[in-house]
């Protein structure tokens, strides 16, 4: 049994959710969103909330349904609060900047990196070694800060790089003398 799928999905107010078939739309303050989950699951409105449940008692119906609820959830939070991560970068002279809608940055190569933000995403630099990202959509959230963080993951050495604001970067000891 699913601890995470037998959960129902409260709606809360001020957001607007409909289910037809496989398909579930949610609409509320930041915009609106919507996911067509996959046949091994059953999706239903019971008493202003979205359930989830199992189609039958198969691996694979019992493997998404936890899934499934979690996908739904992410559009009611996403159209209510919204997803953000932070990035820092460590290292001297490596720096970020806004370039139009397209993130500039210095990491010691030898040219700079241009990457281009996609839409729905709102990017800051708050300062020339953080970037903040937000919008409501969290995989598009995450994918745009993996693929920042690709350009130049952090060392365990020296600890230079990009990373997330809450990652641990497990620090190595250098060569001995």
């Amino acid at each position: 049994m699913s601890r995470i799928g037998k959960k129902p999905i409260e709606i809360p107010s001020g957001v607007e959710a409909n289910v037809s078939g496989q398909t579930v739309k949610v609409k509320g303050s930041k915009g609106q969103l919507e996911v067509t989950l996959v046949n091994d699951v059953v999706v239903k409105m019971e008493d202003g909330a979205v359930v989830v449940e199992p189609k039958d008692q198969s691996k694979r119906s019992r493997s998404m349904w936890g899934m499934s609820r979690t996908l739904v959830q992410n559009l009611v939070t996403g159209v209510t609060d919204g997803f953000t991560k932070t990035l820092e970068i460590n290292g001297v002279g490596y720096r970020a900047s806004m370039q139009g809608q397209n993130l500039q940055l210095q990491l010691g190569l030898s040219h700079d990196v241009v990457h281009p933000i996609p839409q729905g995403l709102d990017v800051k630099v708050t300062k020339p070694t953080e970037i903040v990202v937000s919008g409501i959509e969290k995989q598009i959230v995450g994918q745009f800060c993996a693929e920042v963080r690709g350009y130049r993951p952090p060392e365990p050495y020296k600890g230079k790089g990009i990373k997330y604001s809450d990652e641990y970067i497990f620090r190595k000891e250098g060569k001995k003398k």
